[in-house]
């Protein structure tokens, strides 16, 4: 194969760019380059990079969500230096959003609970547009299935083996023109950076990594393959069809749910219930739950359905992108075979 340094691999890895700003709709003078670890070290990239600067106001409502929070305390230390506000509700709740203060703080929050099945808001107006501090949005499973506000987001991470279903590893990190600002005019004291975590250069913005030179050496059959999916999305309109089908998925469970009093959302509020990481509860306690997972791959039905492991007993449904329609619709017959089997037992 061809080196990632090579003027033809250069030229894949800008491609790769080039089409993620377009068919996302990311601003022009936004940057967006591919890191290394996946939507994982993006995240972190941008906490390591840029938080202490302000106050931090940091909102969680599962799994991932937490593991910001904690990186944030526990490892950054930022309790040290600053004032950290936690914002948090039970798996299947958002927080009261209107009391984070994104007028004077930094703001860290999951666009998409992957494990919990929430969302935050259409729009997310809950974010200031004359904001001081910035925004910094995990979005791995949102980018390509939700409609994503940039004039709200300052720091944006994903990963395309999310609602692209691409190869893992590799990260996507965007930055607003004020991310960059706060790199050039703010020096973490006392933190060590790693060099996959350093964006600048002599305390000026490195622009390169956002056009193709990356840190590390990524993988080109990966990067091909994310091309594949691109060029994919491109054939079924783009990101506004990425988004249609999955709400349409996401509607076939509604209606089952509506059809069936022994299943429900995890997510109550219909307005923030992801489309993407679905997430049902059943009448059924954690053991059934196990069978009932277990019937279904047995049956090569559904594969690793379970919900997450910290979640209350559920599982989790991928009604992303890349998933047809149909399929979900076939989906469903076998879910009320599998819950019959496993209450008449």
């Amino acid at each position: 194969g061809r080196s990632h340094r090579s003027k033809l691999g250069k030229e894949r890895l800008a491609f790769a760019i080039e089409e993620s700003k377009r068919l996302l709709g990311v601003p022009s003078d936004y940057h967006l380059g591919i890191v290394p670890a996946s939507d994982t070290g993006a995240y972190e990239m941008a906490m390591w990079t840029m938080l202490g600067a302000r106050d931090v106001d940091i909102c969680y409502w599962e799994s991932f969500g937490k593991g910001w929070f904690t990186d944030a305390i526990s490892h950054l230390k930022l309790r040290d230096t600053v004032n950290v506000v936690e914002h948090t509700a039970d798996y299947g709740a958002l927080p009261d959003l209107e009391k984070v203060n994104t007028a004077e703080n930094d703001v860290c929050f999951t666009f998409n609970g992957t494990t919990s099945g929430v969302r935050v808001p259409e729009g997310c107006r809950f974010i200031k547009d004359d904001r001081k501090g910035l925004t910094l949005c995990d979005a791995t499973s949102a980018c390509f299935a939700m409609d994503m506000p940039w004039e709200k987001l300052d720091v944006t991470t994903y990963s395309w083996q999310k609602v692209l279903g691409g190869e893992g590893a590799h990260g996507v990190l965007v930055l607003s023109p004020r991310a960059v600002e706060r790199l050039e005019t703010y020096t973490p004291p006392n933190r060590p950076l790693p060099k996959i975590f350093r964006l600048t250069k002599k305390g000026a913005f490195d622009p390169s990594v956002f056009k193709g030179a990356t840190i590390n050496t990524p993988s080109m059959m990966a990067v091909e393959d994310y091309i594949a999916a691109l060029r994919w999305a491109d054939s079924v309109g783009g990101v506004q069809g990425l988004i249609d089908i999955s709400k349409a998925n996401l509607k076939v469970l509604q209606d089952f749910v509506d059809e069936n009093e022994w299943i429900d959302f995890l997510a109550k509020d219909p307005a923030t219930r992801s489309s993407t990481s679905v997430c049902l509860t059943m009448d059924l306690d954690s053991d059934q739950i196990k069978k009932f997972v277990s019937l279904l791959e047995k049956e090569h039905v559904a594969y690793d359905i379970g919900g997450y492991r910290d979640a209350p007993p559920s599982i989790r449904i991928w009604c992303g992108s890349t998933v047809e329609t149909a399929d979900v619709q076939a989906l469903t017959p076998w879910l009320k075979w599998a819950y019959e089997q496993v209450k008449d037992n």
